[in-house]
């Protein structure tokens, strides 16, 4: 039997999070900061057959790490289920995750980053240059603004430092999957301490729920 409790953004962030072993079926290898989003999706479509494992989130503060991380973890589990997809973007690799899944004949989810992935990635793209001076919250980053930001700039320590690095920023675009009044306001703080302006769009799970949609009914490749 897997695990129903939704594991805490803490414990995320740090450690990751894996649900109760099993075998065969589907591995979904994901980032951290989307196990509550792929969580809901599979209790909401029962998707029964398919086990979530995540690498710990903050290692979006170290992409170098991501590449290794997951080819580690793909040899670690794929004895084990029949298909295993890799529910990360490219998130800073440079193209090097998708040239790892590749020569592992692993599927990844498109997109350069989840930003992209949860409005859609052909909209995000139709933003162009309108949004080159953004800055982007999810659900998740809302929560963890602090453990992902503004302790990894050293803004606890030195605030004045504010303005160097986000003085290109025009504006926060907070991508909201869920309609939830607290989170929207602690974004709009997040936008508050940045000195940026704040806009709040609703993207829902976007190509995140197609995709995984598309992958709850592949069929295993002799």
């Amino acid at each position: 039997m897997q695990q129903n409790t939704t594991p805490d953004d803490a414990s995320l962030t740090t450690k990751g999070y894996t649900e109760d072993t099993r075998q065969g079926g589907i591995l979904l290898l994901a980032c951290g900061a989307l196990a509550r989003e792929i969580l809901h999706l599979k209790k909401r479509n029962g998707w029964d057959h398919m086990t979530l494992t995540c690498l710990p989130a903050i290692l979006h503060v170290h992409p170098e790490r991501i590449t290794q991380a997951v080819e580690e973890a793909v040899a670690k589990h794929r004895g084990n289920f029949d298909q295993i997809f890799v529910v990360y973007a490219d998130c800073g690799t440079g193209g090097l995750l998708q040239k790892a899944c590749k020569e592992m004949g692993i599927e990844m989810i498109k997109g350069p980053h989840c930003y992209s992935f949860f409005e859609g990635n052909q909209a995000f793209e139709d933003h162009g240059d309108d949004e080159t001076t953004a800055f982007y919250l999810t659900d998740f980053l809302a929560r963890q603004f602090d453990a992902f930001v503004w302790k990894p700039l050293g803004l606890d320590r030195h605030p004045q430092l504010r303005d160097m690095y986000f003085g290109n920023y025009t504006k926060l675009v907070y991508q909201a999957q869920t309609d939830d009044p607290d989170l929207t306001a602690r974004a709009q703080e997040c936008a508050e301490r940045m000195g940026l302006t704040f806009e709040r769009r609703f993207t829902g799970y976007g190509d995140l729920e197609t995709t995984l949609t598309e992958w709850a009914t592949r069929k295993p490749t002799a």
